[in-house]
């Protein structure tokens, strides 16, 4: 998919369903999908996010063809997880210079690959152009195709310069990458009637592993899995799959829609995120599939999962629930931890919506109710306020908030992209449990709340004291020294 403004403008509108409310149309003009507007910060670019949605495909290589700068930006700090090759953690690029910036640099991307193939022998190359080669009109499709004649390597070109749009943009011109090139290649060599399709999960931290179980128990098969801990070969042949099951990104719904129009293939958008969301994913599977008998068999599963997370759950509900938090994360971490909240009988007070989509503020809204706070901005001024009108207990962002928690001195949680911890599934909710209880029963915090050395006895007004070592609980407000045991 060359990013042409015709394609780009295409892919955007698709976004606008035809069977979508006008008002819902409206909304969704405002969303994230824009194209960015010069002078204005835009956060990830379009390069990224094509690179965070192709590199988990662990056995291609995947060549950056620009600057070294660009090749460094994602690999480090995306920690999708291979359970087979371990090729797509290693860095290539061409390694543009001044030189090649004047003569072009397609010589040298040429020869590059050929060195790659022939030390590495990769399943298929992956080519990525950035803003600087597609300004000087490097032809990567024609460099792919000689490559691909010569070694007999899929070579795959990405036209994905950062400058062509933002993160939501960069994963739908991945997913175009997949269709033109990969998609349809190959027959597996097996078929079966629960074959499906497993869109927009990368692996965070293993996230897809607390969910191939329960389809295995199902006798559910992933056919393919695009793209976390996936092989390229499994998505050639993403094809035969019965049903797409999409995950998480809305992004990547145009590959849905392109597969159902070319393969046949009906889709279905769903969630991994919370119990009540795999349950009603796990449903909402066998039902398309439609046997009767795998239908009734999910019901049984669900209730067996169900009654066991719950058993190990009630111990943090005992502990945690009245917590007050604060949100200021991104995309599907804003739900999940929406959704434990919940689960735990905690109370989100108030939640960062800044990319979200007009159509996502609404769900947020409803979920939060009407003493929902919403933030469009998450200066740790703003952030700082509401701690202090709301006496929340807890800040939930990444690390860049994290001087502002130490101020009013309540825990802070860091979740972000770089996280060791799988969320997915029925294991995930238990996984966020025991980390938000870790926080708030750090032992720091029976120090943290202790008057300074140099304050002498009167040095514990306004101490909120909610944590300590595992042991009694207490709070107190700035106009109360009265201990109340939880």
């Amino acid at each position: 998919m060359n990013p042409t403004p015709e394609k780009i403008n295409d892919s955007l509108s698709d976004f606008n369903s035809e069977n979508a409310p006008q008002q819902q149309k409206l909304h969704k003009k405002k969303s994230s999908t824009q194209l960015p507007q010069p002078g204005t910060t835009q956060g990830s670019c379009a390069f990224d996010s094509a690179m965070i949605t192709l590199v988990p495909i662990t056995d291609a290589a995947h060549v950056v063809h620009g600057s070294s700068g660009c090749a460094a930006s994602i690999w480090g700090s995306y920690s999708s997880l291979s359970s087979n090759s371990m090729l797509y953690k290693i860095r290539f690029t061409s390694d543009i210079d001044e030189n090649d910036i004047i003569f072009g640099g397609a010589k040298k991307l040429y020869k590059g690959i050929l060195e790659l193939e022939r030390r590495y022998k990769p399943a298929a190359v992956f080519v990525y152009s950035t803003c600087i080669t597609a300004l000087i009109g490097d032809d990567i499709e024609g460099v792919c195709k000689n490559a691909t004649e010569k070694t007999g390597i899929p070579t795959i070109p990405v036209h994905c310069p950062g400058f062509i749009g933002n993160q939501n943009l960069g994963n739908r011109v991945a997913g175009e990458a997949l269709l033109e090139h990969v998609i349809g290649t190959a027959e597996p060599d097996t078929s079966t009637s629960y074959d499906i399709n497993l869109i927009g999960e990368h692996n965070i931290a293993g996230a897809i592993w607390n969910v191939l179980p329960l389809l295995e128990k199902l006798g559910i098969r992933v056919l393919a899995k695009i793209t976390g801990d996936a092989i390229y070969k499994e998505v050639c042949y993403a094809h035969c799959a019965k049903l797409n099951v999409l995950l998480s990104s809305k992004a990547l719904i145009n590959m849905a829609k392109s597969m159902e129009k070319k393969y046949g293939i009906p889709y279905i958008e769903e969630s991994v995120y919370g119990i009540e969301q795999i349950n009603q994913c796990l449903r909402n599977i066998a039902v398309k599939l439609g046997n009767p008998d795998l239908q009734s068999r999910t019901e049984k599963l669900i209730v067996e999962e169900t009654a066991a997370i719950d058993e190990k759950l009630s111990l943090y509900i005992t502990r945690l629930q009245c917590k007050r938090i604060i949100l200021s994360i991104g995309s599907f971490k804003s739900w999940l931890i929406i959704f434990a909240a919940q689960k735990l009988g905690m109370e989100v007070i108030a939640i960062l919506t800044k990319n979200n989509s007009e159509e996502d503020k609404i769900r947020v809204k409803s979920l939060l109710g009407q003493d929902g706070i919403i933030l469009e901005q998450n200066s740790p001024e703003e952030i700082l306020q509401i701690i202090n009108e709301n006496q929340a207990d807890m800040l939930i962002a990444d690390k860049r908030h994290q001087d502002t928690s130490l101020m009013p001195r309540i825990p802070f949680l860091d979740i972000n992209q770089e996280r060791n911890h799988p969320y997915a599934g029925y294991i995930g909710i238990l996984e966020v449990a025991r980390e938000l209880y870790a926080a708030f029963y750090n032992p720091v915090w029976e120090q943290v709340y202790q008057p300074a050395p140099w304050e002498g006895d009167g040095g514990d007004e306004g101490d909120r004291g909610d944590g300590g070592d595992g042991g009694e609980i207490t709070s107190s407000s700035p106009s109360s020294s009265q201990e109340e045991e939880i």
